[in-house]
């Protein structure tokens, strides 16, 4: 039987970073048996990429000796929320604190952000996580696959023409957020917004793309196809079609050697699997520019056509996890969705 030890709930600090990161490789290290745990996550970083992402939606847990036992993340995508990593000191697991931290989590839910949709990845095999957040009110429902590739060659032209089911060709080209004039950046966030907000009502991925341009953590690669019968458009008055929130190499959530797709999504429409696997083509290239070998992506097996497009790709199961969704609902998990996303 466990019981709560008394610590005191307060909003992690910058100088809790160090001692923040220690905790994350050691607590997932030792849970998932590594010989030494000190090297999960290798050069890759969750901790102060999230804390200067947003500081102010961060909880720490301090024992009653001044001592950071553990630490949550709590992430804002709009309508949608989730949280992770929520770590605890291994010498203090099965002792509450867990649950201490994710009671005001909910609150963050639901009184600040008035969050639709809230969700979390965990591990498939823990029936000790899985009834922890089951109390909290999430339900565990699809698996979410951690996929990986080898970068691969994208012939000329292959990822700007497409042939669409009305026998027309639409002409595709991609661009990177962080060249585009600062003045400009806001109006092509609504843009974003527009797109993602088409998928599920409020979702919107500001936080990530912003995160990712101000820390230089990689970059947010803009598909756009020709479509002049569409509002979602930039100034040439073309389709904003798809985008992917890439992190790249050390230092970002990917990691040495990696191009890690945190978001990706394009339109719904007849030409979804055409432009999935042209955003995926344009992943490649950006790796390929970034001197990157892999490229890592997750997946809903929920969304199963964006599933089997990636493993029709090339793509291979590295890891997988339980997605848990508050309240029990699918919110934009459908199977003609062509999302990528992994809530870690």
């Amino acid at each position: 039987m466990t019981s709560n030890i008394k610590i005191k709930i307060r909003q992690l600090e910058e100088d809790d970073l160090p001692a923040a990161d220690r905790m994350f490789r050691l607590a997932f290290g030792t849970f998932l048996g590594l010989p030494d745990p000190m090297t999960f996550s290798g050069d890759a970083d969750y901790v102060k990429t999230r804390f200067l992402a947003d500081p102010t939606s961060t909880l720490a847990a301090e024992s009653t000796n001044g001592q950071l036992v553990g630490f949550n993340f709590v992430i804002n995508w709009g309508s949608i929320g989730y949280f992770g990593p929520l770590v605890v000191h291994p010498d203090y697991w099965d002792q509450g604190i867990a649950k201490q931290l994710l009671e005001p989590t909910m609150n963050i839910f639901d009184k600040k952000w008035h969050t639709k949709h809230a969700g979390l990845f965990t591990f498939a095999q823990s029936a000790k996580h899985v009834g922890l957040y089951q109390k909290f009110g999430f339900w565990p429902r699809f698996l979410t696959v951690i996929m990986s590739k080898p970068i691969w060659p994208v012939e000329v032209g292959e990822q700007e023409q497409r042939k669409s089911n009305s026998n027309t060709t639409s002409s595709f080209h991609w661009s990177r957020f962080s060249e585009i004039p600062t003045h400009k950046q806001e109006q092509m966030l609504d843009n974003c917004r527009l797109l993602t907000n088409s998928m599920y009502d409020g979702l919107d991925l500001t936080h990530e793309i912003v995160a990712v341009n101000n820390q230089d953590l990689g970059e947010t690669i803009l598909l756009f196809r020709n479509n002049n019968n569409t509002a979602i458009k930039d100034s040439d008055e073309n389709l904003l079609a798809g985008l992917a929130v890439c992190h790249c190499g050390a230092g970002s959530e990917a990691g040495s050697g990696v191009c890690y797709i945190k978001f990706g999504i394009v339109l719904s429409d007849n030409n979804s699997q055409e432009n999935f696997r042209t955003l995926l083509n344009a992943t490649s290239l950006l790796a390929k520019d970034r001197h990157l070998s892999r490229i890592v992506a997750g997946v809903n097996t929920e969304r199963n056509e964006a599933y089997r497009s990636m493993v029709a790709s090339g793509f291979r199961v590295d890891i997988q996890g339980i997605a848990m969704h508050r309240p029990n609902e699918s919110g934009y998990n459908r199977s003609d969705v062509y999302l990528i996303d992994d809530w870690r």
